[in-house]
């Protein structure tokens, strides 16, 4: 009988430490996310369209022609 008591108190022991350290793991990956500074979103970009084939592009890689916008060189000097 006592064999059996020393039995149930190991496995409380062995299951008590298991969870212990598996919610320490649990705490720590969750306080890494949360001290990981957050990424910022780009600020929002203006699309606008070639003046000759319609393609909507950001305004950034757009290129400015005397009659407007376009996506491409070849399309700049159809344009003009």
């Amino acid at each position: 009988m006592k064999y059996l008591l020393l039995f149930i108190l190991v496995l409380c022991v062995i299951g008590w430490w298991r969870n212990l350290a598996r919610g320490d793991s649990q705490s720590n990956e969750a306080t890494k996310r949360t001290a990981q500074p957050r990424q910022t979103a780009l600020p929002p970009t203006q699309i606008v369209a070639c003046r000759v084939c319609d393609l909507h592009l950001p305004r950034r890689e757009a290129l400015v022609g005397p009659a407007g916008l376009y996506c491409c060189e070849a399309h700049r000097k159809i344009g003009t």
